[in-house]
């Protein structure tokens, strides 16, 4: 499954224990969470509340045997954007992500994030350059979207490999340098400055431009 969703774009971290989930959240920033209820250490009910407490706009597709209403609706009123019984398809997991997704990133089209003459449009996970739509693969928005959330800070290269790949992913080697290399030739070569021996920040001067 985690093979599968990351061959569809996904960047994916496997956490195999309900005490780990905690840490993960506190350290990375998701869109989704997959959640088989079957977990070794905590009831799946449990952590689905403690997910929900810590990330309430964090989307959470559920995994299931169970199949009685009742459960259904259960898990629907303690937080569960969508669920699934066992065993699972991964065309229509794949469809229920995307939907859960779509709604959770709904904004007006008016509602971007701005830096310049930049322009991200995270419900639609798109960028305008001086009003132009420019085609971003997933690992160029993903990283672009880092860039803009942190605009005050300098990244570390690890920082923005954490951006690209999930845990268990084959990094290559010059990752960050190649995509940095493709926003500046789509967007502008001064809008990501290098900071030596540190990392990457957007450039303050682009604001001017």
């Amino acid at each position: 499954m985690q093979k599968g969703l990351r061959q569809l774009g996904y960047a994916v971290d496997w956490v195999q224990k309900g005490a780990d989930v905690d840490t993960s959240m506190a350290t990375h920033r998701y869109d989704a969470v997959l959640l088989d209820l079957g977990l070794p250490d905590i009831a799946g009910e449990v952590l689905l509340k403690t997910i929900r407490a810590r990330e309430p706009g964090i989307c959470v597709v559920v995994m299931t045997a169970r199949h009685g209403i009742r459960d259904r609706v259960q898990l629907l009123d303690m937080g569960a954007d969508d669920y699934m019984v066992k065993p699972v398809d991964m065309d229509e997991l794949s469809a229920r992500l995307r939907a859960v997704l779509r709604r959770a990133t709904a904004v007006p089209p008016q509602e971007y994030e701005e830096f310049g003459a930049l322009r991200l449009y995270p419900g639609r996970r798109t960028a305008t350059w001086h009003g132009e739509l420019v085609v971003l693969t997933n690992k160029e928005y993903w990283l672009l979207d880092v860039f803009v959330r942190r605009r005050n800070e300098v990244l570390t290269r690890a920082r923005l490999e954490e951006a690209l790949y999930g845990w268990g992913e084959e990094i290559e080697s010059n990752a960050v340098e190649v995509y940095v290399h493709f926003l500046r030739r789509k967007f502008s070569q001064r809008l990501i400055m290098t900071i030596r021996g540190v990392g990457y920040q957007l450039a303050a001067n682009e604001l001017q431009i």
